[in-house]
């Protein structure tokens, strides 16, 4: 197996990338970027810390996702599980990265830059939804933003409808967790997820 090491090795299966795709480049939120995060109401969290890298699904409403200026963003953290990796991460390393889609939009937009944990309720109060504020923010200042083509998309079909997979052909949640730790009854635990989804999502 050759394994690849360094950035010449790279180079040396890759071509170089065309002056277009490093103009588009860039360091501060326009117009277009500003308009796409509003319309998206998912994002992906990239962190890394002590135990290596992290991805984390972040979704609410449209424009959950707040703009304060070309350079800082805010990302409200909902509810979950309470593991609180990606802020254990940026507790220990500041760097993020943020992939956000729109349903429908094959391109996609990322946004790298340096994350830090805000509890200020005058910070808080504009992310409330459902009545409820978030227990803390990422407040993010963008270092590098720019529009990935929808090569990766096109090819997985994912939002065409006929790419929907029917929900029998996956086990529940409930039973994928009765199955990987004993002792769980595998209907209990999806009773107990469906509540949490009525009445604790926020």
């Amino acid at each position: 197996m050759i394994v690849l090491s360094s950035e010449s090795d790279l180079r040396g299966c890759y071509d170089q990338p065309s002056d277009l795709v490093q103009k588009k480049i860039l360091p501060r939120l326009d117009k277009h970027a500003k308009a796409f995060i509003a319309l998206s109401p998912f994002v992906v969290l990239a962190t890394h810390g002590p135990d290596g890298a992290d991805a984390s699904p972040r979704g609410d409403a449209p424009g959950f996702v707040q703009v304060i200026d070309d350079a800082t963003l805010l990302l409200p953290d909902r509810r979950g599980n309470n593991l609180i990796d990606s802020l254990r991460n940026v507790a220990q390393s500041a760097d993020v990265g943020l992939l956000f889609l729109v349903p429908g939009i094959n391109e996609s937009l990322r946004v790298n830059g340096r994350a830090e944990i805000v509890t200020d309720a005058a910070v808080l109060a504009p992310l409330a939804a459902q009545g409820k504020m978030p227990a803390s923010a990422l407040k993010i200042a963008v270092r590098e933003v720019f529009f990935h083509c929808g090569k990766a998309m096109i090819r997985s079909g994912l939002w065409r409808p006929e790419s929907r997979v029917p929900r029998d052909a996956f086990p529940t949640l409930g039973r994928v967790i009765a199955d990987q730790v004993g002792g769980l009854d595998a209907d209990a635990a999806d009773a107990n997820l469906e509540e949490s989804y009525r009445t604790r999502l926020y």
